[in-house]
């Protein structure tokens, strides 16, 4: 994600970079050394989405400040 937004690592915690996501439950995370996005918890696809055929996370990134 670093990469991707032209940020240098130790950036991301002055430009305020989050990951969020919809509903009270965040299943991504930012790793702070490398600048990769992972998941913050094992996601259990019938749990999160019982009988739905395509099952979305949707999430976004927030970075404050100017780009």
């Amino acid at each position: 994600v670093a990469k991707d937004l032209g940020l240098q690592l130790p950036a991301l915690p002055d430009r305020g970079v989050r990951v969020v996501t919809e509903g009270r439950t965040q299943y991504f995370f930012l790793h702070g050394k490398t600048g990769h996005l992972v998941t913050a918890e094992r996601i259990d696809r019938e749990q999160l989405c019982e009988s739905v055929e395509q099952c979305v996370l949707r999430c976004e990134l927030v970075v404050e400040g100017e780009m």
